[in-house]
């Protein structure tokens, strides 16, 4: 195996394993309607990240960290991070294990949602300092072949990570009952609020600058 394609899996790996606001929703709504809403989240979050690998190939990187934008970023960021999770305590009265709501339109708007957590400057800055410079050599001369690969590297690591954590709450979910499911998602509900309040510290912190 690819020496290249080895360590690209294994960061993508990296890059998902640890418990952020993706995470939080991927298991919310895994827990909640079942393994395609939940793995809806991940793709949605994997969405961003090949736009973001478009952009580092594109050169555009220097848009993306301009002080503005980023503003922009925390601020919606941290609107949307309350809103989810307003609605998963509001909802955790209401929540019925096994009920999988499989309608299109509902799937649709977890991938959404997916789409909407990510786009973060946290997200942003990883993919454009660490995976950027990652990529740097493999932009230039006889090495920006090898750009496709490594990239794709990634993205497996990530789905990787995403089956394998919907494969486990899917399982998990049998096991709980409504009272746990209650108390799960106000506890996912409190958690996405305190990554918005770190979005919104973030934002603050932004303007003393």
């Amino acid at each position: 195996m690819d020496l290249l394609w080895l360590s690209s899996v294994i960061l993508g790996l990296s890059v998902a394993i640890p418990v952020g606001p993706i995470t939080i929703e991927m298991i919310r709504q895994g827990l909640k309607k079942g393994f395609f809403h939940g793995w809806s989240v991940g793709l949605g979050g994997m969405t961003v990240d090949v736009l973001l690998m478009v952009v580092l190939y594109c050169g555009a990187s220097a848009l993306m960290t301009t002080p503005l934008i980023q503003q922009a970023m925390w601020i919606v960021g941290a609107a949307f991070l309350f809103y989810v999770g307003y609605v998963s305590i509001k909802e955790a009265s209401v929540i019925r294990v096994g009920e999988e709501g499989a309608a299109p339109k509902t799937r649709l708007s977890s991938y959404v949602n997916g789409v909407l957590v990510a786009v973060s400057p946290g997200n942003i800055v990883f993919w454009l300092s660490v995976f950027g410079t990652l990529l740097a050599d493999k932009l230039g001369g006889s090495e920006q072949d090898r750009f496709l690969t490594m990239a794709i590297g990634v993205i497996c690591g990530i789905a990787i990570h995403d089956i394998a954590l919907m494969l486990l709450v899917t399982y998990a979910r049998r096991l709980i009952d409504g009272k746990w499911m209650k108390r799960i998602s106000v506890c996912a509900g409190l958690a996405l609020m305190y990554f918005g309040g770190v979005f919104v510290w973030r934002f603050v912190q932004s303007l003393q600058l």
